[in-house]
């Protein structure tokens, strides 16, 4: 399974969200550090839900890398997080 499609199905499961965009925007990092042949390095997440309506920002980053597990953020080199209620 894609990275990309690994992203989306663990945080459509921890969270139901109403909005969740997860883009692979590893070809514009080329010939930076952390790049890898084949993409999947650098990914942007928008998503949004309720369960985030309580949280903090650090509380709602801390929650999505949770649900990602260790290993999932393990094999990303850059995780941009866009996260509202």
């Amino acid at each position: 399974m894609r990275v990309k499609d690994e992203i989306h199905e663990r945080l459509s499961a921890a969270f139901d969200p109403r909005e969740l965009d997860v883009v692979d925007d590893s070809e514009s990092h080329r010939g930076h550090a952390g790049y890898q042949d084949g993409g999947e390095s650098h990914f942007n997440v928008k998503i949004r839900a309720q369960a985030f309506e309580t949280m903090t920002r650090i509380q709602r980053h801390r929650a999505v890398h949770s649900a990602l597990g260790k290993e999932l953020v393990g094999r990303i080199h850059a995780l941009a997080l866009d996260i509202d209620a």
